[in-house]
């Protein structure tokens, strides 16, 4: 789950980290207010939950009230990466000396927590991973002991000579990794972490996702949610059991298992085709189950094959083959279709299925290649 840059700094100022005087607004009026109220200059943050506001003009510096007005209205009517934005954070305008980099992410190579800090702040950290990774320095807390107080210091150290600021720094860390161990968290981030011209550590902006899995301890966190900006179609799969993620190929995949699921867009890209989604089903799969995951992944408009790939084990591949059947009878599934299903009753699946125009693959590589033979 994630949650707005305000949302973000709610949570920071709770646990101590300096940020800017802000507040969130959804109209002109709004703004207007809460620029007199923090002072003129100030900037207006778009929030959506997508990184390159600032490339896409959702982020503006106002200078007066008129700029306030023309920016707010602007940004309130664009779509950033395809989300409406509803919502602006007004926030004091820094007078901004250095930037920095600084956020928590889980290693999962090394299966570790891991602090990475950079001292080029403001810019996609992803970008700098790949072209020149020895820019960013990382530290590695301890499985049992946590982030212990010296590799804080050591951050701190890396990013700022000064060993007032190094020491506020770590300081800083370790409230960032207490937020991230308190909170379940997936992902903190300060991009960019400032110094301002009077000497001060703000956290200029904020990023927070959270592990699902933990949501049912943090009641608080998840009444955070904003399902308005979160993608309609993994809501619904979610409440009906289904994991499901929306990507940009042309192939909808729907598969039992998450493994399964990731191979089985590996092999379509290996073979030259786009995945439209992630999509898995689950064991011990219903037919209405799979007439619901059929249901989300057609509203993509732009899936224009299916491919399914079922590994029955729990999951029998006669209740999948009963669910496909009722879907292209209920929803007039035109799509072309093509069906890799073995394990459990597979017979009676394609016993099923012999009359539905399917188009059939004994193996995950056949049945990859005959969807991206359909496409052309």
């Amino acid at each position: 789950m994630k949650v707005h840059e305000y949302q973000a700094k709610e949570i920071f100022k709770k646990y101590g980290i300096l940020t800017p005087r802000e507040k969130m607004c959804r109209t002109v009026d709004e703004v207007l207010g809460a620029s007199k109220e923090i002072g003129l200059p100030c900037v207006i943050k778009a929030q959506v939950m997508v990184g390159g506001r600032g490339k896409a003009g959702g982020i503006k510096i106002a200078k007066n009230e008129n700029e306030v007005k023309e920016h707010t209205s602007s940004i309130l009517n664009m779509e950033i990466k395809g989300i409406p934005v509803k919502k602006v954070l007004v926030s004091e305008a820094i007078d901004i000396g250095t930037e920095a980099y600084l956020g928590i992410i889980i290693d999962r190579a090394e299966k570790k927590t891991v602090v990475m800090a950079c001292k080029e702040g403001g810019v996609e950290i992803e970008e700098i991973a790949r072209q020149r990774p020895e820019a960013i320095f990382k530290v590695y807390a301890d499985s049992l002991l946590g982030l212990m107080p010296h590799r804080g210091r050591e951050v701190g150290l890396f990013l700022y000579a000064d060993p007032k600021l190094a020491f506020e720094c770590a300081a800083v860390t370790s409230k960032l990794y207490k937020i991230f161990t308190d909170l379940d968290s997936s992902l903190v981030e300060i991009n960019p972490l400032v110094v301002d011209k009077s000497g001060r550590l703000i956290a200029l902006d904020a990023k927070l996702n959270f592990d699902d899995n933990g949501l049912f301890r943090h009641p608080d966190v998840e009444a955070m949610r904003d399902r308005e900006s979160e993608d309609e179609n993994e809501l619904l799969a979610k409440e009906q059991d289904l994991s499901y993620v929306r990507l940009a190929g042309n192939i909808g995949c729907v598969v039992n298992g998450a493994g399964l699921a990731m191979a089985t867009m590996d092999l379509v890209k290996h073979f030259g085709g786009e995945p439209a989604n992630f999509l898995d089903i689950g064991g011990s799969s219903s037919p209405e189950k799979v007439m619901n995951a059929l249901r989300i992944l057609l509203k993509d408009e732009n899936v224009k094959v299916i491919f399914f790939n079922i590994f029955g084990g729990i999951t029998r591949c006669d209740d999948v083959a009963n669910g496909i059947l009722e879907a292209k009878k209920t929803l007039n599934i035109k799509h072309p279709i093509v069906a890799r299903l073995t394990g459990t009753n597979e017979d009676k699946a394609m016993e099923i299925l012999k009359e539905a125009g399917l188009i059939f693959a004994k193996t995950m590589d056949e049945g990859a290649q005959k969807a991206i033979e359909l496409l052309k």
